[in-house]
């Protein structure tokens, strides 16, 4: 067999090992050392993994993930989150589907010092689900609006999945941070937009809640200075040139403990659980890259992603259509497969055939994070949905699917204006460049 068929043959093993549940780290893994191996040999695959798995768990680069999600998780043991939702529901809960709309905010108000979806979803399941039941809340509008809120933490900055783009790719974690603002605030908008059609069209999904004072309003404002400190303070710095993002990052953590100390929240029982959940969510996140590192490898030594590229390159179409057909299929297998895998999956297949076709790779970068977003809730996969599940048993998981569906199409207008009007991407990274 010529390298290129054992290319295919090893991206079809792939596909059909995570559709038999195999952890998405070791199928890479595995299928990239034994492609290596059969065509080279087996003690260069040896040496490459070798090699591989050092660099990656050596990568100074890297260390900005168990940073902000140990920034993220301080946050959320301090209590942030839930001044966030307080602050977002004196503002939003008198409007029809106020509570809800209030989560999205609260979640794009934590996603900015959390950097994760799925902890944002999980994280907002703990403080928004109890409330809108209470206020006799649908079960499918308030779920749903958890799980799609959610996904706002893998967009708005800082990301995980900008950073491992970034590293990825060789592009600016700085201009991928700065690109994912203004689309997550037009994604948030559109979410709230949703919740109100849907609320207005059936005011029994989410009843309005008791308008507040304005005194009350403003007061409430308060709750959301540490989150603006944060982000003031790691993004700004950031782009100042005071620090690194590597170092941005370290700031962000320690500016979240201090935040805790100061509200008396800081304990030892609390250090050591946020501990855990970071070295927890980091492992996954580092045997992930390592994994697709290693396959990477693997798929370089085929020339799959050259002549995709080439031949994609090369098609009688225009580039826009072939974009399209790029986000079509990570549409399609962002359904079957966990939104950072498929990134770092297909990034190294992909990226040379943006390049080629001239489109902005900061551009880029962001659509890709908005069509893996659709995937975190949608079935069978649907990542956000399965944390929210864990968390509110009594909901049947087609409920919350069926809740996700109409920010669905909120995420598919989103992917289409940002297709038409790319500088709401790039308007921020050129300006502040």
């Amino acid at each position: 067999m010529t390298p290129l068929q054992i290319g295919i043959l090893g991206c079809i093993i792939l596909f059909v090992l995570l559709a038999a549940s195999l952890p998405v780290a070791f199928a890479m893994a595995v299928i990239g050392f034994i492609g290596f191996a059969l065509i080279v040999n087996t003690h260069a695959a040896a040496s490459m993994i070798t090699v591989e798995l050092y660099e990656t768990f050596t990568s100074y680069s890297l260390t900005v993930i168990p940073l902000f999600v140990f920034m993220g998780q301080i946050a959320f043991h301090a209590g942030i989150s839930r001044r966030l939702f307080d602050a977002a529901y004196h503002w939003l809960g008198h409007l029809p589907g106020g509570l809800a709309a209030s989560t999205v905010g609260a979640c794009a108000g934590f996603g900015a010092i959390c950097g994760s979806g799925p902890a944002t979803a999980a994280t907002m399941a703990s403080v928004a689900l109890p409330e809108m039941k209470r206020y006799k809340y649908s079960n499918e509008l308030s779920c749903g609006t958890v799980a799609a809120g959610g996904g706002l933490g893998m967009l708005i900055p800082p990301s995980v999945v900008f950073i491992v783009y970034a590293i990825l790719t060789g592009q600016s974690i700085g201009k991928l941070f700065m690109a994912g603002i203004l689309p997550g605030l037009l994604i948030a908008l559109l979410f709230c937009l949703t919740i109100y059609a849907r609320c207005i069209i059936n005011p029994e999904l989410g009843p309005a809640g008791p308008a507040m004072s304005w005194r009350s309003r403003f007061l409430s404002l308060a709750g959301l200075i540490e989150t603006l400190a944060l982000f003031v303070l790691v993004m700004g710095g950031m782009f100042l040139g005071y620090f690194t993002p590597t170092e941005a990052a370290a700031i962000g953590a320690a500016g979240s403990l201090i935040i805790a100390g100061i509200r008396g929240q800081l304990s030892r029982k609390m250090l050591m659980r946020s501990l855990m959940e970071t070295v927890r969510t980091s492992c996954m996140v580092m045997f992930i890259v390592a994994g697709a590192v290693i396959f990477g490898r693997f798929l370089a030594i085929t020339r799959i992603p050259f002549e995709l590229a080439t031949w994609l390159a090369g098609l009688p179409l225009p580039g826009w259509m072939v974009i399209g057909m790029i986000i079509l299929f990570y549409l399609a297998s962002g359904s079957f497969i966990d939104a950072l895998a498929l990134i770092l999956l297909t990034i190294p297949i992909f990226y040379p055939v943006v390049t080629t076709l001239g489109y902005d790779p900061i551009w880029f970068g962001v659509i890709i994070v908005i069509v893996t977003q659709m995937g975190v809730i949608t079935p069978p996969v649907g990542v956000n949905v399965y944390v929210v599940s864990g968390i509110e048993r009594d909901v049947p998981l087609q409920t919350i699917f069926r809740g996700t569906m109409p920010f669905l199409l909120a995420l598919i207008i989103a992917a289409v204006l940002l297709i038409i009007f790319p500088s709401i991407c790039t308007f921020l990274p050129a300006w502040i460049g």
